[in-house]
């Protein structure tokens, strides 16, 4: 055994340095998933800046924007806006059939006087019922 303790060892090769890039790979998906959060957080607010409204809600804007110093013109747009909220359910509708019958007098005659208050409530009375 004395003898196998002095042979030297030439076979053996001494270690091989290996480069490790694991942590810039890392480094790398970290980057990359933050612009891609990034990005999709933008095109989301631009989606939600720049969507279109719905027509019942154009309709309902228009409806409770009505200018009430002209009452011919109101009374006509009342109408005409009224109607896309009509047929929703039978309480719009009883409530747009008496906002109706209120607005005729208002309507069909040369020249017509303010709106009485009574008919505005009926007017504010279907606004509030209006689910947009």
């Amino acid at each position: 055994m004395s003898q196998m303790v002095n042979i030297p060892v030439n076979d053996i090769a001494p270690l091989a340095e290996i480069h490790d890039y694991s942590f810039y790979y890392f480094i790398a998906l970290i980057l990359v998933v933050i612009v891609v959060i990034i990005t999709a957080l933008i095109v989301g607010l631009k989606y939600l800046r720049h969507r279109q409204k719905s027509v019942r809600r154009l309709a309902y804007e228009q409806l409770s924007t009505i200018d009430l110093g002209e009452p011919k013109r109101a009374a006509y747009a009342m109408s005409e806006l009224g109607r896309v909220f009509a047929h929703d359910n039978e309480r719009t509708e009883k409530a747009f059939h008496n906002l109706f019958e209120r607005l005729e007098p208002y309507k069909y005659a040369p020249k017509v006087e303010m709106i009485d208050e009574e008919t505005l409530g009926y007017y504010h009375l279907y606004l509030g019922i209006v689910d947009v």
